[in-house]
Parts: C-alpha cells; structure tokens; sequence
C-alpha cells in the first residue's frame, strides 16, 4: 500500500476552495443570504485546511533527529487532526450560530440570480475537487467500500480532502435548494435553515475525521492483509522454525514499525544468526515496502511459555 498520494488532490482542492471562497464573499455582499456567508467561512476554512495538510507534509520529510529517532511521520497525521478541529470551530460552529440567528432574526434575500449563478459556479469547482479526490483515493480504496476506506486509509489527507470536498458539495446543495425556496415561499427562514443544515452537516464531518486521525495519531498497527504478508515472509524464510510475535505500527504514512520475536532452526554462529536476520528483513521488505524499520528478536518458544 504506496502512501505517496494525496498532493494533487490537495493542491486542487486548495486552488477550488480558495477561487470559490471569492466568488461567496462576492455573493454574500450582492445577497446579504447567511447560507451564502456561512458558505463562504466555510471555503476559507477549507482553503486553511488544505494548507495545513501540506505544512504536515512538508514537516513530515525533515530528517530524524536525537530527539525524533524515528522520523516525523506522525507530523502528517497531527495536522490531519488539527485539520478536523478547525473544520468544527471554524466551519460547523459558525454555520450553526448564523442559522440560528437567521432564523430568529430573517432578512430578505436580494439579487437571487445572483446568488444562484455563484453557487452553480461553486458547484462545478466543488465537483471538480471532489472528483479528483475520488479518482485517486480509489487507487488505494481497492475493493473495500468508501466507509471501510476511510476507517483504513494510513494516509490522512485523502479522506480529510475527500470528507471535506464531499461536504463543501453537499453544503452547496443546501444553500442553493434553501435560498430557491425561501425566494419562491417568501418565507426568508429557510436560508437559515439551509445554514444550520449546512453547520450540522460539517459537525457531522469533522467528528467522523477527528476520530479517525486521532486514531492515527495515537498509533495504528499494519492493514489486516499487511500483517498476513509479513507473517507469512517470516514463517516462508528458510531457517525459522516459527514466528513466537509479532507487533507492527505505522510511524508514519511511508513508514511501518515491524518488531518480532523469531525462532530460528538449529544453532547459528554469530554471522550465522546474523544473515538469517537479514534474509528474513529481506522477505519481509519484498512483500512490504512500507516496512523501513524492522526489529527481529532470536528466541526460543519454550522460554517464552516458561
């Protein structure tokens, strides 16, 4: 599983977020519609987002250090999680508390085509982003379903982009929907019900995305199928008798921890033992690239059971 995507689908989604942000702000101050504003907080935050998710990235390459031995791979999955919390704060909190001021508080909506002409044009960049984040999550999707996805996918910025681009889409959805009807009844309260739809919706996202990147940051073991590979490289190689455990963890996106306690098949020299570990870090890194640190511990089952 290559854990080397994400970028174009960042970068997309920035430039579309950051175009559309303009377009709204324009709308909101021909309209005066909440759904409009609250749309446009929305793009900003989004715009934020995709900028973090690239700081992570960036971060995530420097070097290790004494104090970071093992690289800064979680980097990525830090900002991912930041990425959730300013989605709530920003994006939901804000969509909420201005529905519901729309709604004790109606103001009529003006310039209507207006409104709706931006929020097509919103559509079109949205769908364009939310397209090219399907097309290349499903290289690593696989034939697992999108919810399955998102609860696997090592690499945090494709379902944060994915989640983000769906709900942005959907936003608009609403606020296009609310602002036809509140035009065609009369009645201005629907544009703050398509706002407080639009800051559920987006609560909704962000506590799907905080709990999955919290997950990767507190620390996750390899995929099921992952781990199988490994075993089975291990238990394949020529001098191990059995594979006593095993224990992997994703450093990072690019980087899985293996550490395992193998015993080996009759008595090795020094050297001897030695290459045997290096035949099997070899098998291991055959059926996963991902495994850049290895750790295999010599022993023997009957001490481990006594």
């Amino acid at each position: 599983m290559a854990a080397t995507g994400g970028t174009k689908t960042i970068v997309t989604a920035l430039i579309a977020n950051f175009t559309i942000a303009i377009a709204k702000f324009f709308g909101f101050i021909i309209t005066s519609s909440s759904a409009m504003l609250a749309e446009a907080v929305h793009s900003v935050a989004d715009t934020s987002n995709q900028a973090l998710l690239l700081l992570g990235k960036k971060r995530s390459e420097k070097q290790p250090t004494a104090m970071r031995q093992f690289g800064h791979g979680r980097e990525r999955f830090f900002w991912a999680f930041v990425v959730s919390l300013v989605l709530f704060s920003i994006g939901s909190m804000y969509a909420i508390f201005e529905g519901i001021e729309k709604i004790r508080h109606p103001h009529e909506i003006e310039s209507l085509w207006w409104a709706l002409t931006i929020l097509l044009f919103a559509m079109c960049m949205e769908a364009f982003a939310f397209q090219t984040a399907v097309k290349e999550s499903r290289h690593y999707k696989g034939n697992h379903s999108w919810r399955s996805f998102i609860r696997r996918s090592r690499i945090p910025e494709l379902p944060v982009v994915l989640l983000e681009d769906f709900g942005a889409l959907m936003g608009l959805i609403f606020a296009f929907i609310c602002v036809l009807i509140a035009d065609t009844t009369g009645n201005t309260v629907w544009d703050g019900i398509g706002t407080l739809s639009i800051g559920i919706l987006l609560g909704l996202i962000a506590l799907v995305l905080a709990i999955e990147t919290k997950s990767l940051l507190i620390g996750e073991s390899a995929l099921p199928e992952q781990t199988l590979n490994i075993e089975t490289a291990i238990t394949n190689s020529d001098h191990v008798e059995r594979l006593i455990e095993m224990r992997t963890e994703y450093l990072g996106p690019e980087t899985l921890l293996v550490a395992a306690k193998i015993e080996f098949k009759g008595t090795f020299s020094s050297s001897g033992i030695s290459d045997a570990v290096d035949a099997v870090e070899e098998n291991i890194r055959a059926v996963e690239p991902l495994a850049k640190i290895i750790y295999l511990e010599p022993d023997t089952y009957d001490e481990v059971n006594t």
